[in-house]
């Protein structure tokens, strides 16, 4: 699925309409994992605030760019975490692995956001979901929704 963005509120809607559909889609065998990619700057963040305002979260979100890695509690059911994971600084599975990675991703209560995930993708399961942003101009963002074959 292809979809063109122009403001910061249609990403809001975005993340939500696509959060929905994964809740919805999600088999409940492990963790829901949403791998975000795109140039700094293009939104990824901005979706991933709007995603866990929609789970309920009320902390502020911002990027793990220096901690990597934040966690969140998620009040509606079935889900009971969001990790919200910065890839950026990192280089290998062995370096996800220092964050846990092996166990968040088998726990089917998480949902796992992960910036720029194209820098650990051989880490990432198959049934991963990909959205990959591209800053087309100064407002406007192409969106790109779907899974990657390994």
């Amino acid at each position: 699925m292809e979809k063109t963005i122009k403001s910061v509120e249609e990403m809001e809607k975005e993340a939500v309409t696509a959060l929905r559909r994964l809740i919805k889609d999600h088999n409940g065998k492990e963790a829901l994992i949403v791998g975000l990619s795109g140039d700094l700057g293009v939104g990824k963040t901005v979706f991933v605030k709007a995603a866990a305002q929609e789970l309920g979260i009320t902390a502020t979100v911002t990027s793990p760019t220096f901690v990597i890695e934040k966690i969140y509690k998620i009040s509606k059911p079935p889900y009971s975490l969001l990790i919200h994971i910065d890839a950026y600084r990192l280089n290998s599975c062995e370096e996800m692995n220092h964050i846990g990675w092996n166990t968040i991703q088998k726990d089917p209560k998480n949902i796992i956001f992960i910036e720029w995930a194209d820098r650990v993708e051989a880490c990432m399961p198959t049934g991963a979901v990909w959205i990959t942003i591209e800053h087309m101009s100064e407002d406007v963002r192409k969106i790109h929704h779907g899974s990657r074959e390994k």
